[in-house]
């Protein structure tokens, strides 16, 4: 995979992905941009959330698990001094539905976890990486 940015003002750049989006990144006016769009670790951290999310639905979906919702939140904890990078990365998966086979959602979290999701795997080794499982009942 190959993806290119290209500089248009300031701390703004825009990339055209693989995929044919468009994908505009910038910085706070803090820190010199305009706040056109999202901060680089922002998508960073969408990426390793997706990438487990699309997992854990494509799982679900084949074990015939039927959920209402499905959110996925990470808290992160990061170094204190530069480079900044994430010590911990904690993926919360939330889902809302009755009945839930708990037994079935753990197995399709775990095989995203230490098998499928390649956006985790890259982190792991440099960043602590948990998930826990809340379910809400409806």
């Amino acid at each position: 995979m190959e993806i290119e940015l290209k500089n248009t003002t300031g701390m703004q750049f825009v990339s055209k992905t693989p995929s044919g989006h468009e994908v505009i990144i910038d910085a706070s006016p803090d820190f010199g941009g305009s706040n056109t769009g999202p901060r680089s670790l922002e998508l960073f951290l969408l990426g390793i959330g997706g990438c487990t999310g699309m997992d854990v639905v494509s799982i679900l979906t084949k074990m015939k698990v039927k959920f209402d919702d499905l959110k996925i939140k990470l808290e992160t904890e990061r170094n204190e001094e530069h480079p900044r990078y994430f010590k911990k990365i904690n993926v919360k998966y939330i889902f809302k539905g009755k009945d839930l086979p708990m037994d079935k959602l753990e197995r399709a979290v775990k095989l995203s976890q230490e098998k499928y999701c390649s956006a985790s795997a890259t982190v792991k080794g440099m960043a602590e990486v948990t998930y826990e499982i809340i379910v809400e009942e409806e």
